[in-house]
């Protein structure tokens, strides 16, 4: 780590032009007497003298590291070989690919220093002023493109390492415990070093190569028959570094302190913090030792943007409360749902008249207008929607809340604090030059440089996907001890998670087989997360910032949706790895066009796909049978529900009723009164979603799209109410009736989270989607779709729900103010 620091610190030294080598050697020359002549013919002559000497010097301390490099190759590739060899057999450890990816390139480096080694270690023990070795140099400069397909694949190669170890613990056992042979004079016989450690080493070699060239050329007189050799060597090595990208480099996110000891950048990333009760985006850096919680100074045009530090904690010092322990936080305000909901229909509002414009080749400052705009909207979004408590603890002092989207992330960041904490960390207070210096460093070694809005993504990065994920949770395997067990499944949205479906708790099991189905609807979304956790009923473990049950994370991993992959008609089954322990899954994909068809049912029996008016006329009965018995359930053990409606039921579950309800099967209340909650609101869902026309009819869905943009309220309540009454009689009595029921779920929004806003979300859609969807030529992607009609489709609904009670029979009684050929 110390070679590293010091290899940084001289990179831009060792960039300059080679002319500068030459004025230094006069430097290295002892003071001259008077009169003794040119001072500077005086210091070359002093300088041939000892330039040899110190030739020498330097090559025994760069051939001892190169000792010490060879042997940590060798420790490197000590693992390789057995790895291989379980690799065909049943049970590998890693698959062939994985072991490929890691190790990549480390053979060819190891020959090739070993070559080097072999070659120059005899000239340094014999050592004589005629000695040549620039040939050796340049010979290992010219084989530089190994290392450059080594730092190509160095990201993808610390990735893998990453994910198998937190898949299977043997590998994570080898990764963490690698032994190193110490110098053939040295007292140590090994040392113990992480592989992630030693597959940097590679990429520090070069940087420490190039050092030693430009401490050679120093010492090397013109004439001697090494200095073209090692010039050349000097320049190949250059034009290597500083073709490498300094992105690629992960040393970038080291520091040295002013004590000299390395400290790096483990993570960063912005979250908000909950400070004297308002809401602050900070991003925060954790380090070996410390996390640090900065803000980004506001500065002049032009001038170097800077961190501006707001607290650290020494991680030695850093406690996570239990959610027991944890004093109760000041009231976290809650943005309400429908304002959230607002900036998201604003959002994607903006995003289409973004396209509008490039597609018109509009003016560039509209274009920035627009974007600018986007941003508020997206930043307010982003620091207003996060509702899970974070909390870290000083043991000296104060605590501190973050308040995250998902937790995911909370897992991210407290196992990743743990990790750092098994080691033997030390308390300390950095002095303010210290701190001075650590926030410095901050701007140039973040790895998180944009806030995670879509209006900070280049124009050509994947929109996302828009339509239904279908997924089923199969089964999971690799815990050490039974347990009750569920699974999560989030997607992100509007650059942030958000948890879309649970399956059922499996108790008592090392094995759980859910086989749960799950439609999940995608706006804009990129990935998958699967989070596995153990069931606590414990009542004393509530959390006080937001007194729930803290459940136990087992596992989590994450999917990227790549379309190519998940666009396809057939399921497409898959295993995610998480700490040991290995969930398998299946998803496949339905576009928004593709799910936005009603199709009517071939069989009038059934309810399912048949027009409302057939199934109340067959029935005798003002509302479907189907539709009283589900909300009736709801009401009855889900109102309280957390998510009701909003959360996916089991697909399968939700299949079973459908057919039950088809059939009209005499079992139906014994199987709603034992089925998954869930299962039953899904099902309410699917009935309304499946009817050949939408409740609220295909012929008057233009005039309600007209009468929710009117601006004049009296003319809006006239066009609205007239609307109703020109719906058929089964539609508006099992409309009002819908309406009734998802008011009264609203008004348990303290406990079920579902507000009248997030409701019609779900709902609206569902009643006033048309069953064909008209040419939009006009409109250029999946999203404009999303946010022109959804929008408007949310609004209809949200209107009826906020507005007083609507009685059928004063409905039909009132005269007529408003009047239009509908």
């Amino acid at each position: 780590m110390e070679e590293e620091e010091e290899a940084i610190g001289f990179l831009d030294k060792v960039l300059e032009d080679e002319d500068v080598f030459l004025l230094e050697e006069c430097e290295l020359g002892t003071p001259t007497s008077p009169g003794s002549g040119s001072p500077f013919l005086v210091a070359v002559k002093v300088e041939a003298g000892k330039g040899l000497e110190m030739r020498k010097l330097v090559l025994s301390g760069f051939l001892a590291s190169e000792e010490i490099y060879i042997n940590q190759l060798e420790a490197l590739l000590l693992p390789m070989k057995p790895l291989k060899a379980t690799a065909t057999t049943s049970q590998p450890v890693l698959t062939i690919q994985q072991i490929e990816t890691i190790f990549y390139k480390i053979q060819d480096i190891y020959e090739i220093h070993k070559e080097f080694y072999d070659n120059l270690c005899p000239k340094v023990q014999q050592w004589d002023s005629q000695v040549t070795m620039g040939h050796l140099f340049q010979k290992l400069a010219s084989q530089l493109g190994v290392y450059k397909a080594f730092v190509d694949n160095y990201k993808v190669a610390l990735e893998t390492a990453e994910k198998c170890s937190q898949s299977n613990n043997q590998f994570q056992k080898i990764s963490e415990e690698l032994k190193v042979k110490g110098p053939k004079d040295s007292k140590d016989s090994h040392t113990s070093v992480t592989m992630e450690a030693l597959l940097y080493k590679p990429i520090d070699r070069v940087t420490r190569s190039t050092l030693v060239l430009h401490d050679l050329l120093k010492h090397t007189p013109v004439d001697h028959p090494d200095y073209p050799l090692l010039q050349d060597a000097l320049r190949i090595s250059q034009n290597f570094l500083s073709s490498i990208n300094e992105d690629i480099d992960p040393r970038r996110t080291a520091v040295t302190t002013p004590k000299g000891e390395t400290r790096q950048l483990v993570k960063d990333g912005f979250l908000v913090e909950m400070s004297e009760s308002s809401r602050k985006l900070r991003h925060v850096f954790l380090f070996t030792d410390v996390l640090l919680c900065a803000k980004l100074k506001k500065t002049s045009a032009g001038k170097h943007q800077q961190y501006d530090c707001k607290w650290y904690i020494p991680l030695a010092d850093l406690v996570f409360p239990s959610p027991e322990e944890s004093e109760p936080s000041p009231q976290v305000h809650l943005f309400p749902d429908h304002e959230l909901e607002d900036m998201k229909m604003k959002i994607s509002a903006l995003k289409s008249e973004i396209q509008k414009e490039k597609a018109n080749k509009g003016q560039s400052r509209a274009i920035e207008r627009l974007k600018k705009k986007m941003f508020e909207n997206e930043f307010l979004l982003l620091l207003n929607s996060p509702t899970i408590p974070f909390r870290i603890h000083n043991r000296n002092g104060k605590s501190y809340l973050f308040l995250l989207s998902s937790d995911y992330e909370r897992s991210e960041w407290r196992e990743a604090i743990q990790k750092l904490q098994k080691k033997d960390l030390q308390a300390f207070v950095l002095s303010s030059v210290e701190l001075q210096v650590l926030t410095g460093s901050c701007f140039k070694l973040r790895t998180v440089h944009n806030i995670p809005v879509t209006s900070n993504k280049d124009d050509d990065e994947s929109p996302g996907l828009y339509g239904f994920l279908h997924v089923i949770v199969h089964s999971a395997k690799g815990f050490k001890q039974s347990a009750n067990l569920y699974c999560t499944l989030e997607v992100d949205s509007f650059g942030y998670f958000v948890s879309k479906a649970k399956t059922r708790v499996f108790r008592d099991t090392t094995e759980p087989k859910w086989d749960e189905e799950f439609e999940i609807e995608l706006e804009g979304s990129q990935s998958l997360r699967i989070l596995c956790y153990e069931k606590c009923y414990d009542k004393t473990k509530v959390n006080k910032d937001n007194n729930e049950i803290v459940d136990k994370i087992m596992g989590k991993g994450q999917i990227q949706l790549d379309p190519q992959t998940v666009e396809t008609k057939n399921w497409h089954t898959d295993v995610i790895e998480m700490n040991g322990i290995k969930v398998e899954f299946s998803m496949k994909f339905t576009s928004r066009d593709m799910s936005l068809k009603r199709t009517p049912s071939k069989k009038q029996t059934g309810v399912f796909g048949v027009k409302i008016s057939v199934v109340t006329k067959r029935e005798r009965s003002k509302v479907p049978y189907i539709v009283r018995q589900c909300v009736e359930e709801v009401e009855k053990r889900g109102i309280e529900e957390v998510g009701i409606y909003r959360i996916s039921g089991v697909a399968t579950d939700i299949q079973a009723l459908k057919a039950v309800f088809d059939a009209n099967n005499k079992d139906i209340l014994l199987m709603l009164s034992d089925m998954d909650i869930n299962a039953i609101a899904g099902t309410l869902k699917l009935y309304f979603r499946e009817l050949p026309e939408p409740l609220l009819t295909d012929r008057l869905y233009p005039a309600f799209m007209e009468g929710i943009a009117l601006s004049d309220p009296a003319a809006k309540e006239n066009c609205m109410m007239h609307l109703l009454r020109s719906l058929p009689d089964p539609n508006l009595i099992t409309f009002l009736f819908l309406l009734e029921h998802l008011k009264r779920v609203a008004e348990k929004e303290p406990i079920n989270k579902m507000s009248l806003h997030n409701l019609a979300t779900v709902f609206g859609p569902t009643l006033l989607r048309p069953s064909e969807v008209e040419s939009k030529a006009h409109l250029t992607s999946a999203a404009d779709i999303w946010s022109h009609d959804v929008m408007a489709q949310v609004q209809v609904l949200l209107y009826y729900l906020q507005h007083p009670p609507i009685s059928f029979a004063e409905l039909k009684r009132n005269t007529l103010y408003f009047s239009t050929d509908v």
